[in-house]
């Protein structure tokens, strides 16, 4: 089995996937954004931009898949990446459930030239305050899902990390 995941994180098949994954998630986002009326708060926002970065690393992971240097140093900042991811969906988790005091302001806190909110913000653009997430199936929350999945994209990230950077 340890030898079929090293194939499957070498191979392009890996980057596909987190671009397919990043692309579900964003999708799911927007579903519940734009069909169900559910608006995003500035946690969610952070979290959709974490997701972001997933995809384009994973675009850039399936066009550099060849170069060794290249797949490694990607391969690194999806690490990053997944970090940055599980903060945001532990803070949306906490304040969910009221483990940490606090919520947020309706400000993304993006500078001037990272400002997605003002760009793009039919996806980032924050419409709630923090401290409640949908319930998306069997009673899990966003937040619970999110916290879960950020978790795997942690492990993931740094099983492919590691079986990229050993020589075969």
């Amino acid at each position: 089995m340890l030898n079929t995941l090293n194939c499957f994180f070498r191979s392009p098949w890996y980057w596909l996937a987190m671009i397919v994954v990043g692309m579900a998630m964003e999708g799911v986002a927007l579903y519940y954004q734009y069909v169900l009326n559910y608006g995003p708060c500035v946690l969610c926002i952070h979290v959709r931009i974490w997701v972001l970065a997933f995809i384009l690393l994973g675009i850039l992971g399936l066009l550099c898949h060849n170069s060794r240097p290249l797949s490694i140093l990607i391969s690194l900042l999806t690490v990053v990446a997944a970090v940055g991811l599980t903060e945001r969906s532990w803070m949306t988790f906490a304040i969910e459930r009221n483990l940490i005091e606090g919520s947020c302001t309706m400000g993304t806190g993006l500078p001037d030239w990272f400002a997605l909110d003002r760009w793009l913000p039919a996806i980032f653009e924050p419409w709630e305050l923090c401290g409640w997430t949908p319930e998306l199936m069997f009673g899990i929350t966003m937040a619970e899902a999110l916290l879960v999945t950020s978790a795997v994209a942690v492990i993931g990230t740094l099983l492919a990390t590691l079986a990229l950077y050993k020589k075969t």
